[in-house]
């Protein structure tokens, strides 16, 4: 072989080897300081549990700090548009969750696209959403909740944790099947949504499962029904929206966490990797069941399905809907 393409031959291939021992190095090196993981609602939510919940054990995997950082507004967007434009070296990562899916059609001027700009690392547990009402409301379940709402158009309120979100299109979607029409209430997240509920200035949620659940369990607030098409282990007694005669209903809010698209493979694979292990490990699966969440823990390849099948169910039902935000 002559000599000058025996040269280039082992140029190229100490090139390739250069390559793969970078990325390997960088996987191994990684990460060399604490981890952002950014939570677009105000503490005390749903989004905000789940990303301490994992964040305090990824800590532990990953031995350096990992940092929730709560950015809320506009429905989640603002959180998310944060970590799009974040450096994508695995260092600000996203607790995102459904919404994000929604957002895309709901808002028309979002400067990132969800499923463009965001590489999935692994969806984290998935929590259904329930019909709660203040117990000052004459509705014991939901055909008697439909009667007062019928009675009185557009009266009866019910919150949401921002335009645009699971809770809004899961409320507009009870308008939509119950025949009804409701007065929607955005809040920036579950928290001042679920005090201004337990203080009546809200009649009805149809918030997670997880910040309701005790005041549910307190008598505080009443549960009608789930939203999902099974019920929830962590409510046995509560019926389905279907089995209370609303068809078809089958809408429930998963959670997942991503970084900036341009992250390092060897880097998302990493923190998949920590991410399922701990998501099945038996004390987080029990957490997560005492907060009313079926943990899930897949693959980034399975959670860019997840969202892509979600962006255009949601699509349609926010056309239906005819929900929108300029």
């Amino acid at each position: 072989m002559h000599k000058k393409a025996m040269t280039a031959r082992a140029l190229a291939f100490a090139c390739v080897m250069g390559l793969s021992f970078a990325g390997g190095a960088h996987a191994q090196s990684y990460p060399a300081r604490p981890v952002n993981l950014i939570v677009p609602f105000p503490a005390g939510g749903t989004t905000d549990v789940l990303a301490r919940a994992l964040g305090q054990e990824l800590s532990k995997s990953l031995g350096q700090p990992v940092v929730v950082e709560n950015k809320p507004g506009a429905g989640s967007t603002l959180g998310a548009d944060y970590v799009a434009k974040a450096a994508p070296d695995g260092y600000t990562l996203l607790m995102g969750a459904v919404h994000h899916t929604i957002a895309t059609s709901v808002y028309k001027s979002l400067h990132y696209d969800f499923q463009k700009d965001f590489a999935p690392v692994t969806t984290v547990a998935l929590v259904p959403n329930v019909l709660v009402v203040n117990p000052k409301l004459d509705a014991k379940d939901v055909q008697s909740l439909l009667k007062l709402a019928q009675a009185a158009p557009g009266k009866l309120t019910y919150g949401s944790n921002g335009m645009g979100t699971g809770q809004h299109l899961i409320g507009a979607q009870f308008e939509r099947a119950g025949h009804v029409q409701l007065l929607h209430v955005p809040y920036k997240g579950s928290g001042p949504l679920t005090t201004d509920l337990l203080g009546g200035q809200i009649d009805m949620s149809f918030d997670t499962i997880t910040p309701v659940l005790p005041h549910i369990q307190s008598g505080k607030l009443r549960a009608l029904a789930v939203t999902t098409n099974q019920r929830s282990a962590a409510l046995p007694d509560v019926p389905t929206m279907e089995e209370a005669g609303l068809k078809p209903f089958n809408m429930g809010t998963w959670f997942g966490v991503l970084a900036p698209a341009a992250a390092p493979k060897e880097v998302v694979d990493r923190l998949n990797a920590e991410m399922v292990k701990i998501i099945k490990s038996p004390d987080f699966t029990r957490r997560m069941a005492e907060i009313g969440a079926v943990p899930i823990g897949d693959t980034p390849a399975e959670m860019k399905a997840r969202i892509a099948a979600d962006t255009e169910n949601y699509a349609k039902l926010v056309k239906e809907a005819k929900v929108a935000i300029n």
